[in-house]
């Protein structure tokens, strides 16, 4: 510390770095004193939990990016890329690589296998989740929740998009109904057997409703929006 420099080495994992930060600790407080090293140590252990969380999102992430090359594939790379760039609707690319995990089995089946067209199904259902949850103020994990459940043909949660829908299979019927008569469905029939399905008709739904893009736009132009997208930057960066 001669020159006022901090020197440590430690290994790169939650054990190392505390027993790094704990001797930066412990030698301000010999070289400036008890005020200044107290500063020091509450510095320290700042740093100390930032490490700590960024190797818990570090593992994090390699779970859930493990999960889209078992789910995705090929494609799974395309998943990583919408990942990337979901922090525009606020959402952290771990929280979009879990819930892309979660339904790509489900999207897979209805969609016959294709992998490539799952990726693309995945994003727009985390799309629409991102922006009905800026819309209507429902919290994302609410949302992912609901999801999931569709997934597994539990339509309970169904009112938790609040689009006017109750949470029950009839009202998941209604609402399959009220896609495939809208002018974008072009005479399509919506199944709700295929999962894929129930997703082209909730962003059918949401779109007329003008909750679609709702998340992007917010987090250019609200302080809501551009805190949320902010926060999920962060998360990113700590990964």
């Amino acid at each position: 510390m001669s020159d006022g420099t901090l020197v440590f080495n430690t290994k790169l994992d939650s054990d190392g770095v505390t027993t790094g930060l704990t001797r930066i600790g412990s030698a301000a407080s010999t070289a400036l004193g008890t005020l200044a090293g107290n500063l020091m140590t509450q510095a320290v252990d700042g740093l100390r939990n930032l490490g700590s969380e960024a190797i818990n999102a570090f593992g994090n992430i390699q779970q859930s990016y493990g999960g889209l090359d078992t789910i995705y594939k090929e494609a799974s790379s395309s998943a990583k890329a919408y990942a990337l760039q979901a922090q525009k609707m606020g959402i952290s690319m771990n929280t979009y690589a879990e819930q892309a995990v979660s339904m790509g089995a489900a999207l897979k089946q209805s969609l016959k296998g294709d992998v490539a067209a799952a990726a693309e199904k995945a994003n727009l259902a985390i799309s629409d989740m991102a922006d009905n949850s800026a819309k209507m103020g429902t919290s994302i994990e609410s949302l992912q929740n609901a999801y999931q459940g569709f997934a597994k043909g539990n339509y309970t949660m169904l009112d938790n998009l609040k689009l006017g829908f109750g949470g029950t299979n009839e009202e998941m019927k209604r609402l399959l109904k009220t896609a495939e008569d809208l002018p974008e469905a072009m005479g399509r029939k919506f199944d709700i057997s295929s999962y894929a399905d129930i997703v082209d008709a909730i962003h059918l739904v949401q779109e007329n409703m003008g909750v679609a893009g709702v998340a992007a736009a917010e987090a250019q132009t609200t302080i809501q929006g551009s805190m949320n997208a902010a926060k999920a930057s962060f998360e990113n960066l700590l990964a």
